[in-house]
């Protein structure tokens, strides 16, 4: 009895790979269905919004976006031209809000006199807007309005 069952077992799992290995799968790629062999044609570069307009966040915590373009800018280990701005004691001349208190404390929560090693590099949390259309629909929804509706008696 169980040499059928484990023969069952073999042959249905043998089975079930044949049928997953003949379905065609379709993989995603940047180049569509460009051949390798061919050159693609770039997709268009769209501009940066580049309004000095602070934009609202979408979510808590969000790292604020940059309202300006940054081509051109020097971030590497003894530059970082953002700072040029947004360091405390530049704000008053440049109008631009100063860099997050958090961007000072290391690791275990102590405050340094320079912007901590781990948040200087900016563009890892913080992106430019683009002149865009969204690649995919949002449906999000904000916490505000979610709390709003469920108070709602409608």
């Amino acid at each position: 009895m169980r040499t059928l069952i484990k023969g069952l077992l073999i042959a249905s799992i043998a089975f079930s790979g044949i049928a997953i290995s003949n379905e065609k799968q379709e993989i995603s790629t940047l180049r569509d269905e460009t051949k390798l062999s061919e050159q693609k044609t770039p997709n268009k570069m769209f501009k940066v919004n580049n309004s000095d307009i602070k934009q609202p966040r979408n979510y808590p915590m969000q790292p604020p976006l940059i309202p300006h373009t940054i081509r051109n800018y020097e971030v590497n280990l003894n530059t970082n031209k953002c700072m040029a701005c947004h360091s405390r004691t530049r704000t008053g001349d440049s109008q631009a809000p100063m860099v997050s208190v958090t961007h000072f404390m290391d690791r275990d929560g102590n405050f340094l006199a320079e912007i901590s090693p781990r948040r200087y590099f900016c563009s890892q949390c913080h992106v430019t807007q683009q002149d865009a259309k969204p690649l995919v629909e949002n449906t999000f929804v904000d916490m505000h309005q979610l709390m709003k509706a469920k108070s709602d008696p409608k």
